[in-house]
């Protein structure tokens, strides 16, 4: 029988570890698409659910961190599609998927399908502005396409009402939604321009899913709107959707009700427009008047000035303006010369000899007077100098530093420096800042620092 010591004995924490380890790290991410149950939404935020299908379910866990980024409310029975890494709660040893992202299924391939289709159709020029119809300023009648029973054509409807009540309005209906529906909004659109009875087309819709606008999505929509004679524009769903049919169209609008006033001009700015037009006639017609007079006005002092008497006095007048023109051209000259004449007397005078030796005489003292300055500067800096040096000569001198307190100590003419040049019974003499000593060496100290 084998021994206890070869057996490799896990307890219950280290064997979920490892085999929450072997299923994180040998699935990695997996996507699953399965029918949502038994959600919960503590108040922790966590999400707490089963995903199952005919035969089995799998216990999952969706964090806050990840569930806050969700642009749908899941509830159960929904088919969703979601992405996660399987793992296992190793406190009850359940095998679950941690899920990181969710979506309802088949969104992602209608969002797939549209995005394929977009790029086709803009790689085929069919959104280039060179296609959009340009809309009528004043529609006197204007068609809808929609459905007969939604929200969308009572929120139309009103703006029209309030905005442009002296419209027309037809509506086309047709199904908005459905597998039906792609055929329905385009035999309308068909139906509108073969009457022709309009002169703008609103096709919108209310909002809803990827799935709902779906139809709008569909080329024979798109097929219909490009071919239409008539101007097309497109409200479908909220400000953020965007449809085949909204690029396709010639103007597109975030909702149904901006689709209506785009299309309308509001009646209180006409009023307010057609009162500034009569007062711009009124302006234009005092204009007018105004002009008429003032050429009368300029037709009778034509004929005034083509009067006899009217030309004696102008031949007059000329002759007047002459005879000032000449005398103002005799002072002038007369000016000039006589500025002339004033600088040519500065400029003898400005060159005569006494002014000249006036002028040396100046110079002369100044140059005088800044030779003594300068003299003075030389002999204050030489005094100073000498100052200088002799206060460094002295405080360098061996005198001057037997005056604070020092002496100078010699054995047999020499100088001593050191107590190990000294031995006891020594004779030695000293020099004062003042006088002189003899002394005999009694005892010879160790070598020790003085203390500052």
């Amino acid at each position: 029988m084998t021994s206890s010591s070869k057996r490799k004995i896990f307890t219950v924490a280290r064997l979920n570890q490892e085999v929450q380890q072997l299923l994180e790290k040998g699935f990695g991410t997996v996507w699953l698409q399965a029918e949502l149950s038994n959600l919960s939404q503590p108040a922790s935020g966590h999400w707490y659910f089963s995903l199952k299908d005919s035969q089995a379910q799998i216990r999952c866990a969706m964090f806050r961190g990840r569930n806050r980024y969700l642009s749908f409310a899941p509830s159960a029975g929904d088919e969703v599609l979601v992405r996660g890494k399987l793992g296992l709660y190793a406190a009850r040893g359940d095998f679950q998927l941690i899920v990181e992202h969710m979506e309802p299924a088949g969104a992602g391939k209608l969002q797939a399908e549209f995005d394929q289709r977009r790029k086709q159709l803009e790689a085929e020029g069919w959104f280039d502005s060179e296609l959009k119809q340009a809309l009528p300023l004043r529609p006197s009648s204007i068609g809808v396409i929609t459905s007969a029973t939604g929200a969308a054509l009572q929120d139309v409807l009103n703006v029209l009402h309030r905005r442009y009540p002296v419209a027309n309005v037809i509506v086309y209906p047709t199904q908005v939604q459905g597998t039906a529906a792609a055929a329905s909004i385009a035999k309308a659109i068909q139906t509108a321009n073969e009457r022709d009875e309009t002169q703008v087309l609103l096709l919108v819709r209310g909002g809803g899913s990827l799935e709902d606008l779906r139809a709008f999505n569909e080329m024979p929509v798109a097929t219909a709107i490009r071919s239409s004679a008539l101007p097309l524009v497109s409200g479908v769903g909220h400000e953020v959707d965007v449809t085949i049919a909204d690029l396709v169209a010639d103007q597109r609008a975030p909702t149904p009700s901006a689709a209506a006033e785009l299309v309308t001009p509001d009646l209180d700015q006409l009023l307010g427009a057609l009162s500034e037009l009569q007062r711009q006639l009124y302006r234009h017609w005092l204009q007018i008047q105004r002009h008429a007079s003032q050429r009368l006005t300029q037709w009778q002092a034509r004929l005034q000035n083509r009067h006899p008497q009217r030309g004696i006095e102008q031949q007059q007048q000329r002759m007047d303006e002459w005879e000032r023109r000449l005398t103002r051209l005799m002072e002038q000259r007369l000016n000039t010369q006589s500025t002339r004449v004033q600088n040519l007397t500065a400029r003898l005078q400005s060159n005569s000899p006494a002014r000249q030796l006036i002028t040396q005489r100046e110079t002369l003292n100044q140059q005088t007077g800044r030779l003594l300055r300068a003299w003075q500067t030389v002999h204050q800096s030489s005094g100073n100098r000498l100052a200088l040096a002799s206060r460094t000569l002295n405080s360098v001198s061996p005198l001057a530093t037997l005056d604070r307190g020092y002496a100078i100590v010699t054995k047999d003419a020499q100088v001593v420096r050191q107590a190990s040049e000294l031995s006891a019974g020594d004779a030695i003499s000293g020099r004062l800042g003042s006088g002189s000593f003899s002394a005999k060496v009694l005892e010879i100290s160790p070598d020790e620092k003085l203390n500052n």
